[in-house]
């Protein structure tokens, strides 16, 4: 009886043991998060603080780390390297997401990989190639571009437009994923009985966004007078679209969603809506939005995402993120990851896939195509998830 009561207390006193090791295993630890400015990237900035909000910063007992990298990331690539691979030289860190993933995201995500392979690493909107992306990342979110480019032509053809004006610059054309997407739009149209037109506007982080934004009001005019009121006008960066949107409503012309959509992606500038009071509040951001945009003149032709890509691909990483290493979540697990952008989306409609290789027609694991209906001001939801995409246009290279 004496050794049978010492081998229990023995096999309680490990079981006690291996439940406090597997108890403490997580902690403390910390999700670091990088993104853009304010002015570069509104929406992702506010999704890294919000979420700081809710689970606290880890220096005063949370799990949350941020920073951002400079606007001009083009030409400081290796201080967006070094801002991202800092967080890895503290072992407390099992995240890092990257939202967007600018140039330096994929090299510092290779560093870390080889020297810190236990840390999740997640990235929503990739600037790399695709692979390059995906060979160093665990997940990869974008907005499904492809699709998109058939259905932004679609959408604007029902919106009563009779051309589609793709306005962007070297450096984006650049990238594979809109590259695709611009050709995919013009073999739209062209299949649709509409016109398709490229215009070249400076790129911000090269000339400054105070001249680019400038660029885009001075020419609308002319563009309008050219195409038509009855014209989609859609622009690559997310600078550009405060004063499009501004001109789209004063001439009456049509903008179907942004390149990364979101209610307040340019609106409140375009249209000086204080969102303070509404902040984080989704639905009540976009009422509010709305009525200004009709007010303005806007309303049937233009139109939105209910809920910020970049916002909701922040939060949504940093949850499912925070679930994996808490093992609620698997990274693999596609579901596991819409779960947790439902979240933060109560209410939208979302459709999404796994992106498919052009090179040999396989699917590739970790990289998500996803796109959420798009909401018309004054109008609503143009169920726009529920229309095929003829496979042709993805093929289209």
């Amino acid at each position: 009886m004496k050794k049978l009561l010492i081998l229990l207390v023995t096999f309680a006193m490990v079981c006690g043991l291996a439940g406090c090791n597997k108890k403490n295993t997580n902690g403390p630890y910390f999700i670091a998060i990088v993104t853009g400015t304010a002015s570069q990237g509104e929406d992702s900035l506010r999704a890294a603080e919000d979420f700081m909000k809710t689970y606290g910063k880890f220096e005063e007992g949370g799990i949350v780390k941020h920073a951002t990298y400079p606007d001009n990331f083009t030409q400081e690539i290796e201080t967006v390297i070094n801002t991202i691979t800092s967080f890895a030289a503290d072992p407390a860190c099992r995240a890092i997401i990257v939202c967007q993933g600018v140039p330096g995201t994929a090299a510092a995500f290779e560093k870390i990989k080889k020297e810190r392979p236990d840390i999740i690493l997640l990235i929503g909107s990739a600037h790399d190639d695709w692979n390059v992306a995906c060979d160093v990342a665990d997940v990869v979110v974008e907005p499904d571009n492809l699709a998109r480019g058939y259905l932004m032509i679609l959408a604007a053809k029902k919106l009563g437009a009779k051309n589609f004006v793709h306005i962007s610059f070297s450096r984006h054309m650049g990238y594979e994923q809109l590259a695709r997407r611009a050709a995919i739009m013009e073999v739209a149209c062209e299949d649709l009985g509409m016109g398709f037109f490229k215009e070249t506007a400076p790129d911000p982080t090269i000339e400054g966004m105070p001249a680019a934004q400038q660029y885009i009001l001075e020419h609308m005019d002319g563009w309008v007078e050219q195409y038509g009121k009855d014209t989609a006008f859609f622009c690559t960066n997310d600078g550009h679209t405060e004063p499009m949107l501004k001109k789209v409503a004063e001439l009456g012309a049509i903008f179907v969603e942004a390149d990364l959509p979101s209610p307040i992606l340019g609106y409140p500038g375009a249209f000086g809506i204080d969102l303070k009071e509404e902040a984080g509040d989704w639905p009540a951001i976009l009422k509010k939005v709305e009525a200004a945009v009709v007010a303005a003149g806007g309303g049937g032709r233009m139109g939105t995402w209910a809920y910020s890509i970049d916002y909701t691909s922040v939060a949504a990483l940093a949850l499912f993120a925070k679930r994996c290493i808490e093992k609620e979540a698997f990274v693999k697990s596609f579901d596991d990851l819409m779960a947790a952008f439902g979240v933060y989306t109560p209410g939208a409609k979302w459709n999404g896939s796994k992106f498919t290789d052009p090179a040999t027609n396989k699917k590739v694991d970790n990289y998500y195509l996803i796109y959420q209906d798009t909401y018309i001001m004054g109008s609503g939801y143009m169920n726009m998830i529920d229309e095929v995409v003829p496979e042709k246009y993805f093929d289209i290279k």
